[in-house]
């Protein structure tokens, strides 16, 4: 680490009272973040936060929405997993000694395929309602609801 001269030091200060930040002072000195930080700090010189916290904010609310058209699509495709059980649907085999293939319509998915879809539609509801739990919880709705998919899927 080289020591700061007084100019860096002159400099630093100089870009600071031009409102400069500080991760735009040490690109433009070629010098670390911290390094500003502590000159600054050793000046008594505050850097103005309003625009880090405004861009935080904006952050946060972003990834909010994200998380929120995450939920919807999860819930979506939990619809979608639950309206295959009711079906028709095609059953099928791979095997034998000629390695045969052969297939069959069925009314609806054989039951460890529902089983199948109801564990992965209970999965989706589960992590859609980590994203975005409800606003008011309704613990024995809940608790019923996740009684009755675990009786679904086995346990």
């Amino acid at each position: 680490m080289r020591k700061v001269t007084d100019a860096e030091r002159a400099e630093i200060i100089r870009l600071h009272g031009e409102g400069k930040g500080r991760n735009e002072i040490a690109r433009l000195i070629g010098r670390a973040q911290r390094t500003v930080s502590i000159i600054c700090g050793e000046e008594g010189l505050v850097f103005d936060v309003t625009m880090t916290e405004e861009a935080t904010r904006h952050r946060v609310a972003q990834l909010a929405d994200r998380r929120a058209m995450l939920a919807e699509a999860l819930q979506d495709d939990a619809e979608r997993l639950t309206e295959q059980l009711w079906q028709p649907a095609k059953v099928f085999n791979i095997g034998g000694k000629d390695n045969t293939y052969a297939e069959h319509d069925v009314d609806e998915p054989p039951a460890d395929a529902k089983k199948n879809l109801m564990a992965s539609a209970g999965i989706a509801i589960e992590k859609s309602l980590k994203l975005v739990p409800p606003e008011r919880e309704d613990t024995e709705g809940l608790a019923a609801v996740d009684q009755w998919l675990r009786g679904m899927i086995g346990g």
